[in-house]
C-alpha cells in the first residue's frame, strides 16, 4: 500500500528501552478534495530515510498496517493500529498518482490517407 501527499512534519528519532528500539514520524497530508493528516512511524534502521526529505516536499510512501492487542491491568483487552513505512521516494509536484506522463502532441505522426478505404476483415 502507498500513501502519497505533501510532507507537513518530520520528528526528530526517538530511542525507546534498554534494546535501543527507535523510531521516527512522518506526517504526510494527502491532496485530495478532503485532505487527510496521515501519521506514519518508521521503525529501527527505517528511521534513517527521512533524513533527505523536508517539510512541504511531495513523497510517495510505502506502507504496511500493523495491528496488536493489548491487555490492560484490569484484564480489559484493547488494539491498537500502526501505519508502518518501509520505503519513501520524492514524486514530481502536481502530478497525478498512478498516471503515466504523456508525451505533447507534437511527437505524434499526423495520419495520413485518412479517406482511403482499407481492407477489413472484421465482422461487424
Amino acid at each position: 500500500m502507498e500513501v502519497q501527499g505533501k510532507v507537513k512534519l518530520i520528528g526528530e528519532t526517538q530511542t525507546f528501552g534498554s534494546n535501543g528500539f527507535r523510531k521516527r514520524e512522518i506526517v504526510v497530508t494527502t491532496e485530495e478534495q478532503y485532505p487527510q493528516h496521515i501519521m506514519i512511524e518508521f521503525v529501527q534502521d527505517k528511521t534513517d530515510l527521512l533524513n533527505n526529505y523536508q517539510v512541504g516536499q511531495d513523497v510517495k510512501v510505502n506502507i504496511n498496517l500493523r495491528g496488536r492487542e493489548w491487555v490492560n491491568p484490569q484484564g480489559e483487552t484493547k488494539y491498537f493500529n500502526s501505519i508502518q513505512g518501509w520505503r519513501i521516494e520524492a514524486v514530481q509536484a502536481g502530478s497525478p498518482q498512478g498516471m503515466p506522463e504523456v508525451p505533447p502532441a507534437q511527437a505524434f505522426e499526423p495520419a495520413n490517407n485518412v479517406n482511403e478505404e482499407e481492407h477489413d476483415d472484421l465482422p461487424f
